[in-house]
């Protein structure tokens, strides 16, 4: 049962993630205009893990909500001090759900990539996952 750790720049929020297996991370990059803001780069880099996996081991996140512009709330957790992103979860996943910011893990190449959301939207300049990745997009699958 493999255990994945991170935090915030600061270190004053850590957390574990104890996972079955590391296939229960799904992770991929999203090139939605959301994510690119909250990211402050051109995609976001979350893994999918169950709620259940999510562990706060120190600190706590402060929270902001807001509509992601389609009338539904996104909820990211950061830290108050040093302002680094933890996690998000949107309103229809918040039960079951967390979407761990990568770069937050204490090792990020735990979990690669395996798909990526908006590609329409992705920078001119970026090129697509190498492999057998995937592009999804409520629901539908794209290449």
């Amino acid at each position: 049962m493999p255990t994945l750790t991170g935090s915030c720049y600061c270190r004053k929020i850590e957390y574990e993630l104890r996972l079955n297996s590391i296939d229960d991370a799904r992770t991929t990059l999203c090139h939605c205009q959301n994510c690119k803001k909250a990211f402050g780069t051109n995609y976001g880099l979350t893994a999918k893990v169950s709620k259940d996996a999510f562990h706060l081991t120190k600190g706590q996140p402060k929270e902001h909500a807001a509509d992601n512009g389609s009338g539904v709330s996104i909820y990211r957790h950061f830290c108050d001090i040093c302002g680094s992103f933890i996690l998000e979860f949107g309103e229809n996943a918040k039960q079951q759900f967390r979407y761990i910011c990568v770069g937050s893990l204490d090792d990020p190449e735990a979990l690669p990539p395996k798909g990526e959301f908006f590609c329409k939207s992705r920078a001119s300049w970026m090129p697509e996952i190498p492999g057998e990745s995937q592009c999804w997009m409520l629901g539908a699958v794209f290449n």
